[in-house]
């Protein structure tokens, strides 16, 4: 009887498969509206810098475009990873990384608009070839969801070293939160080891490193 009554609970604290993927689709769409929230106040430079050039503008508009659409991405990997397990602590570990993300995505769609450059048209290709990786990678099974963490954020914390090698030095807002967004992938790829992550084999790295290349040296301009 208490362990009929305890699988009610726990069918009653699940959401249906309907309600799950009509989440999907709202967190989606808020997503690529635009309209992120921060809920950290944007980093700020401790010394302003002088006003950037028009050549400057535009390479770290293209730099930070790069920077939203792996943010977009990141939405859409943690919303398919959460959708894919039946583990209730693995899927809240997947919302609240999913949650600092969305300061990142703020904060570059907020420096985008001051550097007078747009998002990557390609946007909504992104996030669904994001969302169909996230699904796959839950499949697996959770050790080997998390291990993809542990992966990603390795690569976007390297990416975004490259990133702080090529903004203009001059650029210290676009400095300043890229090195914050740097910091938070690092944690995130600390918890997910924490949180029993296993290592993915060598070629699926190389893979996904692949898979960046294309995605980044598109965005730079689309």
């Amino acid at each position: 009887m208490k362990a009929r009554l305890a699988l009610a609970q726990y069918d009653a604290a699940m959401p249906s498969a309907v309600d799950t993927w009509l989440s999907g689709v709202d967190h989606a769409l808020r997503t690529l509206s635009g309209a992120n929230v921060a809920v950290r106040a944007t980093p700020a430079p401790t010394i302003e810098g002088p006003a950037l050039g028009s050549g400057e503008r535009r390479l770290s508009g293209a730099l930070m475009r790069v920077n939203h659409v792996g943010e977009v991405c990141a939405q859409a990997l943690y919303e398919a990873q959460a959708i894919a397990t039946s583990n209730g602590a693995l899927r809240r570990h997947f919302a609240d990384a999913a949650r600092e993300e969305t300061d990142h995505l703020a904060w570059t769609e907020e420096r985008l608009a001051q550097l007078g450059a747009r998002t990557s048209l390609l946007n909504p290709l992104w996030y669904a070839g994001a969302f169909c990786i996230g699904l796959v990678a839950g499949r697996l099974g959770d050790r080997a969801s998390l291990g993809f963490v542990v992966e990603t954020e390795r690569q976007v914390e390297a990416h975004l070293q490259g990133h702080l090698e090529r903004l203009p030095a001059a650029d210290a807002s676009s400095r300043a939160i890229v090195e914050q967004m740097k910091a938070d992938e690092a944690g995130h790829a600390a918890r997910a080891l924490q949180a029993g992550a296993a290592e993915l084999p060598a070629p699926a790295k190389t893979l996904m490193r692949a898979a960046a290349k294309v995605m980044t040296a598109t965005a730079h301009y689309v």
